[in-house]
């Protein structure tokens, strides 16, 4: 975006913090002409790339009363693009804040071992999906426990794959509702305030109920073997690979449950849209490599600078591309999407809590003014006009590297 100033004249904008765009259009042809990518990587490159650039169009506007100018490009909107989410999130936390029920909430957190991941890089669908599964099917099936609750809980999980360090750790958060709804919908349940389930029968029923599907998928063929995975087509490997698995303890774990509504929504806020590196972590870009900051939390949660070749550095972060239309964040329960409106209403009727007043979709200058407290439509320049839209502009062709 160009900055705005006096007299009709556009200026150039002054010198911004390092962006991972800006490390993506110096290295990302190199990157592409050597690596072998999936479609969905480079088409996240590729956005992040000529996102706010002239390469997408935009818009300019006019102060009515100083003349000044602002050119605005368009975004990319890709969910990988760390510019392109907040405006995303905002609107989903909204839609979200009318379901909340003057319940406690818990937190529980699925991770997948590392003897996976290689696994997950050639089927990372399969394995995500049978992630969600295990882990929504474990939760539901101890909060129906009569010993438990003996209803339906609801559940929100909202899928991560990486670590600090941008390596592959595959783990599901979840959001969990602390009582559940009778399976006649007369009654609802109330759970401890400081305890959900016992976290250790969790990892079992977990473990099984996983490896239970990754054994479905690979009699029915749903699985793709090939590079260091190839030998793991051959059934006896594949057997050998599961007991391996099935030996081991799975992690699960509880966080400290939620203080309430506004606490629950602080944490969506930080972990719904959140992409594998945002712009406000990377350090310098110089010399063919990026420093980028991460919280060792074996050593008391320190942050630390790490540094990494820049093709090492994309190869990390391309990890974390997920397949196209795959839907990061799933409901379950009392939350899932096809009758959570009237499921929510009803648990909303038996805790005698007043339904949520109607919201309506705000538009994106009342929501970054909401957000921020700045008025777009003010002119920055001279703080009392206001711009108006004066033209389209164009898209403009990208730059072939025809080296």
């Amino acid at each position: 975006m160009c900055a705005v100033s006096p007299r009709g004249t556009a200026a150039s904008s002054a010198p911004s913090r390092l962006e991972l765009a800006d490390i993506v259009r110096a290295h990302g042809d190199g990157y592409r002409r050597t690596h072998r990518l999936a479609t969905v990587q480079h088409v996240a490159l590729r956005a992040i790339e000529r996102c706010r650039t002239a390469v997408l169009g935009g818009h300019r506007e006019t102060c009515d009363r100083c003349g000044a100018v602002r050119i605005t490009y368009n975004s990319c909107r890709n969910r990988h693009c760390p510019k392109c989410q907040s405006l995303t999130k905002e609107r989903w936390l909204v839609a979200r804040r009318a379901e909340l029920l003057p319940i406690p909430y818990f937190h529980v957190v699925f991770t997948l071992p590392h003897d996976l991941n290689a696994l997950a890089q050639g089927n990372p669908r399969v394995v995500y999906t049978l992630l969600f599964r295990a882990a929504a099917d474990t939760l539901l099936a101890f909060g129906r426990d009569a010993r438990h609750l003996g209803g339906t809980i609801g559940v929100t999980a909202i899928l991560h794959t990486w670590g600090q360090t941008l390596t592959q750790h595959l783990h599901l958060h979840c959001l969990v509702t602390g009582g559940a709804l009778t399976p006649d919908r007369a009654q609802w349940i109330a759970g401890r305030s400081s305890f959900l389930f016992p976290v250790r029968a969790l990892s079992p029923v977990f473990r099984a109920k996983y490896l239970a599907g990754l054994q479905r998928a690979f009699d029915t063929g749903q699985l793709a073997f090939a590079g260091g995975t190839a030998d793991l087509a051959d059934r006896r490997a594949f057997t050998g690979l599961l007991g391996r698995l099935r030996a081991v303890d799975w992690v699960v774990y509880a966080k400290r449950p939620f203080a309430g509504p506004e606490q629950v929504l602080n944490y969506l806020g930080r972990y719904t849209h959140r992409v594998a590196l945002s712009n406000d972590r990377l350090v310098d870009h110089h010399d063919g490599r990026v420093g980028f900051h991460w919280k060792d939390y074996a050593d008391h949660d320190r942050r630390k600078v790490m540094t990494l070749d820049v093709d090492e550095f994309l190869r990390r972060f391309l990890l974390h591309v997920i397949p196209r239309g795959f839907m990061r964040i799933r409901h379950f329960g009392l939350l899932a999407n096809r009758t959570r409106r009237g499921t929510v209403a009803r648990c909303r009727a038996l805790l005698s809590q007043s339904p949520p007043e109607e919201v309506r979709p705000e538009s994106v200058g009342v929501l970054m003014q909401r957000l921020t407290g700045v008025d777009l439509a003010r002119c920055p320049v001279c703080g009392e006009g206001r711009m108006h839209l004066t033209a389209i502009v164009v898209r403009v062709a990208p730059v072939t590297d025809t080296s």
